[in-house]
């Protein structure tokens, strides 16, 4: 490959990322969970097989208090269904330089209410959050 094909390609690997952390905030917002992914965070992740299990090893990572209402297994799998209903692919992630998991810095809390106008929320209400 010359190196504007190099270019091309992590254009196309940037888009994806973009694409997959959008999916995943979308339905972070969506389903009233105040956290938020960003590239570093996602690629922390990578090492970890299959999705539901990288959804599962953040929330017990970062936000251990919702595994006193539901089991990390349910809310990895309510995640992964409404994330893959926008966005089905799962991109696959060049580890070399991911940090670990609890070396991830948690994203300030944003919520935009306007984008939440008529979903409908598989998840109870989550107490506390």
């Amino acid at each position: 490959m010359n190196p504007s094909q190099f270019d091309v390609c992590d254009s196309a690997h940037d888009a994806e990322i973009e694409a997959q952390l959008c999916a995943y905030n979308s339905t972070f917002d969506e389903l009233g969970l105040r956290f938020r992914w960003d590239a570093s965070t996602l690629a922390s992740l990578a090492t970890i097989d299959g999705e539901e299990a990288r959804i599962a090893a953040y929330i017990e990572a970062h936000h251990p208090h919702l595994l006193k209402a539901y089991s990390a297994g349910f809310l990895s799998r309510a995640i992964l269904e409404k994330k893959n209903a926008r966005y089905p692919a799962c991109v696959s992630m060049r580890v070399e330089s991911a940090p670990p998991l609890n070396h991830v810095e948690r994203q300030p809390q944003t919520s935009s209410r306007r984008e939440r106008v008529s979903y409908e929320i598989a998840l109870p209400a989550l107490a506390g959050v």
